[in-house]
């Protein structure tokens, strides 16, 4: 099956990749933290979308690490983006298992196999390789994590192996996300209700 569709938005962001120079992954963090190691939960919701409310209670359940001083740095809003971009499609329960297979404890960097910060840019960089392709097949999302993957050194034995499973699982849901948009923007047209009348419905 072709899952390939274009989105041209950074992912687990509200922000148009074309208003950002075309900045994704680990650019773009790089871009949010220029003046500052670490930024507020209102940067954080202006960026993604998600409200306060919603990012403390991931918290609250342990999905999200706790900010230090109402800031948060780079891997934890590279964490907050990975949950976001895959909530639409995905229980919240089954992402938190999900990331905890890559790196285990949220809260203790000691067993991550992969920094938060390089698994968002992983996963960008292997939407971004699809892109370029006529087709997206499990075999094609598999063989381009293999190929980005060349030069990882895993920390413990099974780590690749890990990755490259958690991958094809992260770009496939990502995928029906984008469908799904499709889907419910295609059901707006025909019924002429607003993405705000739909969102209460739910």
């Amino acid at each position: 099956m072709n899952f390939l569709l274009i989105d041209d938005t950074i992912p687990g962001t509200k922000l148009k990749k074309a208003d950002i120079g075309g900045l994704t992954g680990k650019a773009f963090l790089r871009q949010i933290f220029f003046v500052s190691d670490g930024v507020m939960l209102s940067q954080i919701r202006k960026i993604s979308g998600i409200d306060g409310s919603t990012l403390q209670n991931w918290t609250k359940r342990g999905w999200v690490a706790n900010s230090h001083s109402k800031r948060y740095n780079m891997d934890q809003v590279a964490h907050i983006f990975l949950i976001n971009m895959l909530r639409s499609c995905m229980q919240l329960n089954h992402i938190a298992w999900l990331i905890e297979y890559i790196n285990g404890d949220v809260e203790d960097c000691s067993d991550d196999i992969i920094t938060e910060t390089d698994l968002y840019d992983l996963i960008c960089n292997v939407l971004e390789q699809l892109g370029k392709n006529d087709a997206c097949t499990m075999e094609t999302i598999r063989a381009t994590a293999e190929a980005l993957l060349a030069d990882y050194h895993a920390p413990v034995e099974g780590a690749k192996e890990r990755l490259i499973n958690a991958l094809e699982i992260i770009v496939v849901s990502y995928y029906a996300s984008l469908i799904k948009q499709n889907a419910d923007a295609k059901l707006r047209e025909l019924t002429g209700e607003t993405a705000e009348e739909s969102t209460e419905e739910e």
